[in-house]
């Protein structure tokens, strides 16, 4: 069911309130010609309800002639504002920045946040934003978490399923998402409430069992069938299984890149909001599919790319994988149990 302009405008409000825009910060909401125009425009109106300097930044789509698809999740960290250096300038120059546009995992979007800019990516159906709306409760629950990943050397995943997967931690930082750009040089993600980190190079190792039913994102399917996949030293070396394995095997071939079957970040999910069931209820165009990452509970891991972390690893090719069902631990104590939350 769609949203009210009305309604949407007072959670946008709300939000932009938390991550402390003032009255005579800048504001750039920067667009492409596929930007979702009801957040566009509910984001500009809520900005000068609270006083912000606005600038509108549209920037050309790109990369329609490399990617599988439309999706912009299937084919990542390349954008416009590689050759567009006037935009970035602007980008650096603003105090907050609304992308709708989605510059996750590029090399301009590290260099926007360590002028000290706050970045809020928005792109979800408007509908999730409005079920999912950070809040202070959200926040706690990440922060809670962060005080077993933070110090923590080694994180242990294992599964009715057949998953026995560890990894050691510690090279790179943690990656806290509640949804709110609340910090200066702070990115987050509207909606969120996740955790997770980068293994250590060469670290990881095991075997991942993806279930039937378990979520493979980008291709915002459900696993047809079991795979089994084998990690050694770092990278998936073995993907078996029955359809479902073919698939997953072919797409990540098809960017004929060996950093593709890199391990990328590996965590779990804390909204309660979330669902993993929402993946059957929406097109696979109009979401990125953030109810899958966050529900609570679920094991979430990835491949391809570091560079969010700062690292050398900018393979576009960056798979985000929900497993239900896993007992995840840190240094031998429990985060989640059979897929349920166990951590105070």
């Amino acid at each position: 069911m769609s949203i009210s302009n009305a309604d949407f405008v007072i959670a946008w409000k709300n939000v932009l309130e938390q991550c402390q825009l003032k009255p005579g910060e800048q504001v750039a909401i920067l667009t492409s010609d596929d930007s979702n125009m009801q957040i566009v425009e509910c984001a500009r109106i809520a900005t000068g309800l609270l006083g912000g300097v606005l600038t509108m930044i549209n920037l050309p789509a790109i990369n329609g002639d490399k990617a599988l698809s439309r999706d912009k999740s299937g084919y990542v960290g390349k954008t416009p504002l590689a050759f567009n250096t006037a935009a970035l300038a602007g980008l650096k120059a603003a105090d907050l920045v609304i992308d709708t546009m989605q510059l996750l995992f590029s090399h301009e979007q590290e260099e926007i946040l360590k002028t000290g800019t706050r970045m809020l990516l928005a792109v979800e159906p408007p509908e999730t934003m409005l079920r999912m709306i950070p809040s202070p409760e959200a926040k706690n629950k990440v922060i809670a978490a962060n005080k077993y990943m933070e110090p923590a050397k080694e994180m242990t995943v294992t599964s009715k399923a057949g998953t026995d997967f560890r990894c050691s931690l510690g090279q790179y930082p943690v990656l806290l998402q509640y949804g709110l750009a609340d910090e200066p040089g702070r990115w987050d993600h509207w909606p969120s409430c996740m955790i997770a980190r980068w293994p250590d190079e060469g670290s990881a190792e095991g075997v991942i069992v993806i279930d039937e039913g378990d979520i493979l994102l980008p291709f915002k399917r459900y696993a047809a069938d079991k795979v089994i996949l084998t990690i050694e030293k770092g990278f998936v070396t073995k993907i078996e299984g029955g359809w479902t394995a073919e698939y997953m095997k072919s797409f990540m071939d098809s960017f004929n890149d060996p950093d593709a079957y890199a391990m990328a970040h590996v965590g779990w999910g804390l909204e309660s909001r979330a669902s993993w069931t929402t993946l059957g209820l929406y097109d696979r165009e109009a979401a990125l599919s953030m109810d899958a990452r966050c529900f609570e509970g679920n094991f979430l891991f990835s491949t391809g790319p570091n560079t969010e972390a700062g690292g050398s690893r900018d393979t576009p090719c960056h798979m985000d994988i929900p497993l239900r069902g896993c007992s995840l631990s840190l240094d031998g104590v429990p985060m989640t149990k059979d897929g349920v939350v166990v951590h105070d």
